[in-house]
């Protein structure tokens, strides 16, 4: 079968590897139909991840049919259509039971770090009757590939964590597709205002259609000054941050106003300062999540409703063969103006025999 695999930092390949087979009872191998690249990916391969290891099949989102199963699984059945997320889970360990599967004993984030992801055209999912999604036949692949992990962790990471409320104002900082995610969520819990900050004026412009009420592009104003002028001197009550580098997380401790939350989404590789010296009389908190993927089935069932479109995310599609054009067009998002990227898989009878 193809598959995208990371070779070490700045190195990436298409491969001919073998298909996975069962190797626990709890095991479901699933056939790719569609899957995409996740700005997490983009750290591994800048080696911001050192957990995942040279020779590792990238990609922990996607949709697909269930091949094979193991012993133990009852919830699923081969050909059953499913959502694949980005966190497995055991359900039974101590951190599942608390609602934290992001740290389960073993499982959490796995795919495409610790074992084999999805950006082949089958991948093995562990503890399948807990990770997976049934889906409906006719449900629409693009729109839940973004239930695999960036809908999920904008919601949970961001909203959540930063508290949203009616009535309150939200600052998010990086308008790429986390971002984006956490902008279509909040808008759920009718804040009076969401302020979007980036410094890409065509995203900035996907931002207020997808219902931004204000932008500040911070390459030609400062971020800081603007919002403070449009909040009067007050600051944003959530600041969602969805970048993942130093200066935009410092960027966000100008922007919380007292008694707000800077919720962190963004998958940091090196150090950021953290103000106490100005912070420490504010009242602020601040959070950190990995997405735990607990709130997939309400989003699920929203999607299912048309309460959200994640699908007007999408801009891109490529085929399975030609993962090295989905890298190179996702990773020059500023001159592509790519949101997130489908990869579809190709008829599964070559790629069974392919392998």
């Amino acid at each position: 079968m193809k598959a995208l695999v990371y070779n070490g930092p700045g190195l990436k390949a298409v491969e001919e590897r073998p298909v996975p087979q069962v190797q626990d009872t709890g095991d479901a191998i699933v056939r790719i139909t569609k899957t995409t690249i996740c700005g997490t990916d983009l750290h591994i391969l800048k080696g911001d991840v050192p957990s995942c290891e040279p020779g590792r099949i990238l990609g922990h989102e996607g949709v697909g049919i269930v091949d094979s199963i193991g012993a133990g699984v009852t919830a699923f059945a081969p050909g059953d259509h499913v959502l694949i997320s980005c966190i497995t889970a055991c359900g039974r360990c101590e951190y599942c039971r608390r609602g934290m599967q992001s740290h389960c004993a073993t499982g959490g984030w796995i795919l495409g770090n610790i074992i084999d992801g999805t950006q082949a055209e089958y991948v093995r999912i562990p503890h399948a009757d807990t990770s997976l999604y049934a889906i409906p036949e006719q449900a629409d692949e693009d729109a839940l590939v973004m239930l695999s992990d960036i809908l999920p962790t904008g919601f949970e990471c961001g909203v959540l964590n930063g508290k949203v409320a009616p009535g309150s104002t939200v600052a998010i900082v990086g308008a790429g597709p986390i971002g984006l995610a956490a902008l279509l969520t909040a808008q759920l819990f009718s804040p009076a205002r969401i302020i979007m900050i980036d410094l890409d004026e065509a995203r900035l412009a996907v931002a207020r259609r997808f219902g931004a009420s204000d932008t500040i592009n911070s390459g030609t104003r400062d971020a800081a000054a603007a919002l403070m002028e449009m909040t009067g001197a007050r600051g944003a009550d959530t600041v969602i941050e969805a970048v993942g580098i130093a200066a935009t997380f410092e960027l966000c401790q100008l922007l919380v106003a007292a008694g707000g939350t800077i919720a962190n989404v963004g998958v940091h590789g090196a150090k950021a300062d953290l103000h106490l010296e100005r912070l420490w009389s504010h009242n602020i908190t601040i959070t950190t999540r990995l997405v735990d993927t607990v709130s997939t089935p309400q989003l699920l069932r929203m999607v299912e409703a048309k309460q959200l479109d994640p699908e007007q995310l999408v801009t891109h599609h490529f085929a399975m063969a030609d993962m090295m054009d989905a890298y190179d067009v996702f990773s020059r998002a500023a001159e592509t103006k790519a949101l997130k990227v489908i990869i579809e898989a190709a008829d599964p009878r070559a790629a069974r025999s392919a392998a």
